[in-house]
């Protein structure tokens, strides 16, 4: 093995899934459809354990049953809501919308506003049925700068684009050119 080798990141190119262990799985799928719109999706039928896996926004989560958790009973003893908690974050439009909706639904959740330079970061922050907790928020707002240089980043294409973009078709257009120039220059004879 090269010594540069050693010295260089992974080669990742992006968070593909995130994988939860939950007392009933059909409990779970029904609230990362109604609440979050995940889309429940094949998985590989060679598993010999009950399972389901959920995709949008980029990203899957896959639900492992185990019935036997434990450490909160989310029925009769709710976690409390922790922004400081281990916890899943959702990229959203709107803020205001999301908490609505859980009003609606009868959902508990905590806010927390995160204030950086005039830029300012509204959160929500809820449980799923295993008290798995989730946060809602507009965190693209604040810009990502790296502390140590150099710092590979790889690009974002977040609300810079989307302020530069008329329609949803020019942003795509935009996305696709920014890949397409990165691979062109990452390309190695």
């Amino acid at each position: 093995m090269v010594v540069e080798e050693i010295n260089e990141a992974l080669p990742l190119l992006s968070l593909n899934h995130v994988s939860l262990l939950v007392r009933s799985v059909w409990t779970s799928v029904q609230f990362y459809e109604d609440v979050l719109g995940f889309c429940l999706i094949k998985r590989p039928s060679s598993f010999n354990f009950h399972g389901a896996w959920l995709f949008n926004y980029g990203i899957g989560i896959h639900l492992l049953e185990n019935e036997s958790i434990d450490e909160y009973d989310a029925m009769n003893e709710p976690r409390p809501i922790n922004p400081k908690d281990n916890h899943i974050s959702f990229q959203c439009t709107d803020v205001g919308i999301v908490k609505r909706r859980l009003e609606a639904m009868g959902m508990r959740y905590a806010t927390a506003v995160v204030e950086e330079g005039g830029i300012q970061v509204d959160q929500v922050f809820f449980h799923d049925p295993d008290g798995y907790m989730i946060e809602i928020c507009n965190c693209d707002n604040l810009p990502v700068l790296p502390i140590s240089s150099p710092c590979p980043l790889k690009p974002s294409y977040g609300n810079y684009y989307k302020k530069m973009a008329a329609s949803k078709c020019e942003l795509m257009e935009i996305v696709m050119m920014k890949r397409l120039s990165r691979d062109m220059m990452n390309f190695s004879f």
